[in-house]
């Protein structure tokens, strides 16, 4: 899933807004005519992402030097990669070194989490998904590192699908109705989904009809059971406590989907440095 480059400007105009501000003070210790080699090193095993986030950044600090990429978005990589090679005026390059690593240890971060988690349940038929429980604002770049980890991606927000929750249900008055209500609504739109929280509201779903249902906090026996009821009728998705803990069995139940939350919210930046080099 690309990101459109729109998405990604407007991320690193805000990230330079709040780091830069009204200008580097550091930055003019050094030379104006001052150039300087640098390496981005990941220091650890990481899924890269966010390489057009990092470029962005100089592109938009005017750098009119050169980036060399050893690497690409989606690529595994052992400790100690050099994952590009910078060259160019030094006051620029300090300037963009932290939001441009933040971006590209952040994004690498998810992907390389999203892919234990893919990992984990290799072998089953079951595919890993991701939440709205993103970091505010980088939702799309997020989603798009899930992708590079091997996840798949859920809704991207509130206005591209239909997931029916439990608070929305007691609100409309039950499972039925408020699935009738969604199906009246969902035209056009490609998924409608209900989440239930026992197997009596899985029963209730699929009798309204119901070809995507949610289970929430289901112990694995209900799990086993829930695909058993509807097999063949729906597409099922496990949420809730779900960790690398727990997820193969989880998988293992014959579930169709897993949405985890903490690939995208719980997440551990990959060790990334850039490190100047002799001239």
């Amino acid at each position: 899933m690309p990101v459109a480059t729109s998405t990604i400007t407007a991320n690193v105009e805000a990230a330079l807004l709040e780091d830069v501000g009204s200008g580097d003070l550091t930055a003019a210790l050094v030379p104006t005519s001052a150039s300087a080699r640098a390496k981005v090193v990941c220091r650890e095993a990481a899924i890269i992402c966010g390489i057009d986030w990092f470029s962005q950044v100089y592109q938009q600090l005017h750098f009119d030097g050169s980036i060399d990429w050893q690497v690409k978005d989606s690529d595994d990589v052992p400790a100690e990669t050099i994952i590009c090679h910078i060259s160019g005026n030094a006051r620029i390059l300090l300037t963009g070194e932290r939001t441009a690593l933040n971006f590209l240890q952040t994004l690498s971060g998810t992907a390389t989490r999203t892919k234990q988690y893919v990992d984990a349940v290799a072998g089953t038929n079951t595919k890993i998904l991701d939440t709205r429980k993103t970091l505010p604002g980088l939702r799309e770049a997020q989603k798009y590192a899930v992708h590079c980890g091997g996840g798949r991606n859920h809704r991207m927000g509130l206005y591209d699908g239909i997931l029916i929750k439990e608070n929305h249900i007691r609100a409309a008055g039950g499972v039925t109705q408020a699935y009738q209500n969604a199906v009246s609504l969902a035209s056009g739109i490609s998924l409608l989904e209900i989440e239930v929280e026992t197997l009596p509201e899985l029963e209730q779903a699929l009798e309204a009809g119901a070809k995507r249902i949610l289970l929430d906090n289901f112990s694995l026996a209900e799990l086993e059971t829930a695909v058993n009821l509807s097999r063949g009728k729906a597409e099922l998705e496990a949420s809730g406590g779900v960790s690398l803990a727990n997820i193969r069995a989880i998988a293992e139940t014959g579930v169709d989907y897993i949405s985890v939350g903490d690939i995208t919210k719980n997440i551990r930046a990959v060790d990334l440095s850039m490190q100047f080099e002799t001239q």
